[in-house]
């Protein structure tokens, strides 16, 4: 085990960020494009939902069909399968030996949002890839019907309500890194001005921000579905975007939320070009 360890840290320091070399490095920066690009249309399609304008589904698999009906779009969500399952592997490099500019607990703390970053990115490289070789389409598999699934096994309360915890304990977390922004921590911002650097630290907090509201809804769906003992209480992406949509706040709460994802989606764009873990 030692071996493989030593010549990764090799590998990652002979390049500019703990990508193990400079062919994951590009199509991991590549991959963050792609996901910004993701979020920027489910943030377009829960603005549809918001002002009642029937669409795809405000979830990645929606936004996946919208990019591969566009010109080019197919070509396009092929490359940024690859560069996320790139990003993927970026960041378990970087949970394995990455991250050398902090320590102890802040390390620790980096090195495992860096792997629930590997899992989130391959969960989209998975639907993307389904997509285009014809495995899904908006609406299949959905969440209640997974829930059901579960529900059906023995122990299957109980195993949903720990993917419901799991889900809220990561949307706490992006709380608390959108909060406290330790996102910069992860960028290399030395060369650019400090009204740039302020704008990335903005738009990253209010995406990360956005995403832990949405992901701990859905989370709270996913544990009612288990408190209840019944699938139809569980719901993705799209479910809790217009659980939100529905609340007192109603449509404006469900826009401020799609501004999120959209700052979310721009701050990728500037991650890519800045990460350095």
């Amino acid at each position: 085990m030692a071996r493989p360890l030593t010549r990764l840290r090799r590998l990652v320091r002979r390049g500019h960020s703990d990508a193990p070399g400079r062919v994951v490095d590009v199509l991991g920066r590549i991959g963050l494009v792609g996901y910004g690009a993701v979020h920027l249309v489910v943030a377009w399609l829960a603005l549809q939902v918001a002002f009642g304008v029937p669409d795809a589904p405000p979830d990645a698999v929606g936004a996946v069909g919208t990019i591969a009906a566009t010109p080019g779009g197919v070509l396009a969500l092929g490359l940024a399968a690859v560069g996320l399952l790139a990003f993927a592997l970026w960041q378990v490099s970087a949970a394995a030996v990455g991250f050398r500019w902090v320590h102890g607990g802040e390390r620790m703390r980096k090195r495992v949002g860096a792997i629930a970053k590997s899992i989130a990115v391959t969960a989209l490289a998975v639907i993307v890839i389904d997509y285009l070789a014809g495995l899904s389409s908006p609406g299949s598999g959905t969440i209640q019907q997974t829930a059901a699934q579960v529900l059906a096994l023995p122990a299957g309360r109980v195993l949903l309500g720990v993917a419901a915890a799991v889900l809220i304990g990561m949307a706490a977390a992006m709380t608390y890194t959108g909060v406290r922004r330790t996102f910069m921590g992860d960028l290399d911002t030395r060369g650019l001005s400090p009204g740039v650097r302020h704008t990335i630290e903005v738009v990253g907090a209010a995406g990360h921000l956005a995403r832990a509201l949405a992901i701990g809804v859905v989370g709270g769906l996913i544990g009612a579905a288990a408190l209840f003992a019944d699938p139809a209480w569980a719901g993705g992406l799209d479910t809790a975007l217009r659980a939100l949509g529905s609340t007192v706040a109603g449509a404006w709460l469900l826009v401020v939320v799609a501004a999120g994802f959209a700052a979310f989606g721009l701050f990728c764009v500037a991650d890519a070009a800045t990460r350095r873990a």
